[in-house]
């Protein structure tokens, strides 16, 4: 199975500032953040196999945390014109099966995408109550067709650190995924096909 991994944006890099709608007709932006003790921004979409094989853990992951105070917003940057189980619609249809509760953002300019250097789906990418870059990692080791329970444990780790007031350990490996879906010509400078590896 060919993957794209993460690349592993430099950490304490501040919060890329963004605006951009939900699927449920919300604007949300990153200023809506400020003062959290933690924001999760990660990139998904409906029809990766790597995210769906994450997904029901993930939405648990996600209202457990909520709960504890961690902001979360997800991030659709893929071509849905190529990829229409990427629309819009398609992310409701996600939401509904998923159970998400967390806003669920439509990047149509791509540009989002590229100020996080965001290079797959899932991309997780974890920032502290400063808003600085503390873990841009996996989110356990599972992958699909290896055999290792979806567990989270990576990124709840991460994610107890930064609700403790503490720096999550710096031994962080990339998420790997489906490569973000860029628009023809749109492919940022960052985004090499090279660095596909094969799982």
């Amino acid at each position: 199975m060919s993957a794209t991994p993460s690349t592993m944006l430099e950490i304490a890099t501040p919060l890329p500032s963004f605006q951009l709608p939900a699927v449920d007709g919300a604007r949300i932006s990153s200023g809506q953040f400020r003062g959290a003790p933690g924001l999760l921004v990660v990139f998904i979409c409906p029809h990766c196999p790597f995210v769906r094989h994450v997904r029901n853990e993930f939405a648990r992951f996600a209202r457990e945390y909520q709960a504890k105070g961690l902001r979360i917003v997800a991030i659709n940057s893929n071509d849905s014109i190529a990829f229409p189980d990427d629309s819009p619609e398609g992310m409701k249809d996600e939401i509904s099966k998923a159970g998400y509760t967390f806003p669920y953002l439509v990047d149509d300019s791509q540009e989002v995408a590229k100020a996080f250097r965001a290079a797959c789906t899932p991309d997780f990418f974890l920032f502290d109550r400063d808003q600085k870059l503390v873990y841009r990692g996996q989110f356990d080791d599972s992958r699909p067709g290896n055999q290792i329970p979806v567990s989270g444990s990576d990124l709840r780790a991460a994610a107890d650190a930064v609700l403790e007031g503490r720096s999550p350990s710096l031994t962080q490996k990339p998420s790997i995924g489906c490569n973000i879906k860029w628009k023809v010509g749109n492919e940022p400078e960052y985004f090499d096909v090279e660095l596909r590896v094969r799982l």
